[in-house]
């Protein structure tokens, strides 16, 4: 597929991948978590090495959307899909994350609807060579369906779901943070993230948000990039 699309745009603008972000905003996230998880996404996204990804092929740009969640009813859009052709875009797009204000939100976590909203995000978005849908969360699923249950969804609008966990500011000492991370990752590994190549990216805590998401980004971008490059040669 990739390789048509290469062959069937030369002349035009493509979209080489459509980014959506779905931000967890439920009860266990307090105000300055909510901060250091928006402002955190802008800063990762303005880091030199992500922007160097991201404009690495000027001639199939990236598209970026964010939404935050918490209940099964609550999906909130922060900014819709905005396609990243020049340094104005990416400062449009994060400035927006940073002004962002909190509303009240059901204290639930629906990681399933947040996986279904963000499908129906791409699938309705622009027309791009990837679809990929990063769900950030710090706790498991307990309103509404599991999201294993909509991996058949995300197949047949072939979107990938990568996951980023973040680790609770517990004060019960290391031990148990790294107790409460592992079984986090192997939640997420077996009932969320979805596709080929789909992933989990760390963090142990919100402060150490910022770099666990610029970590994500660059392994995003580049197994993208290298492969369609390859294709294109």
């Amino acid at each position: 597929m990739l390789c048509l699309a290469l062959t069937a745009l030369p002349a035009q603008t493509a979209c080489r991948q459509a980014l959506a972000f779905g931000l967890d905003v439920s009860a266990s996230v307090d105000a300055a978590e909510y901060r250091l998880q928006l402002d955190g996404l802008a800063n990762a996204l303005q880091s030199e090495p992500v922007v160097q990804r991201i404009f690495e092929m000027p001639q199939a740009p990236v598209a970026l959307a964010a939404y935050e969640w918490s209940g099964i009813s609550h999906q909130r859009a922060i900014s819709g899909w905005v396609l990243i052709e020049t340094a104005q875009d990416l400062d449009a797009f994060t400035d927006r994350l940073r002004r962002h204000q909190r509303v009240r939100a059901p204290s639930s976590t629906a990681i399933g609807a947040a996986l279904l909203h963000g499908v129906e995000m791409l699938e309705t978005g622009p027309v791009c060579w990837r679809r990929t849908l990063d769900i950030s969360g710090d706790g498991t699923n307990n309103d509404g369906p599991e999201p294993v249950r909509l991996h058949p969804r995300a197949a047949r609008a072939d979107v990938v779901v990568n996951g980023l966990i973040i680790g609770s500011d517990s004060q019960t000492g290391d031990d148990a943070r790294q107790m409460e991370i592992m079984e986090l990752s192997a939640y997420f590994r077996r009932r969320v993230i979805f596709g080929p190549s789909a992933f989990i990216e760390v963090a142990i805590d919100f402060s150490t948000y910022e770099d666990a998401m610029e970590r994500k980004l660059l392994r995003e971008l580049q197994g993208f990039v290298v492969g369609a490059l390859d294709l294109a040669d």
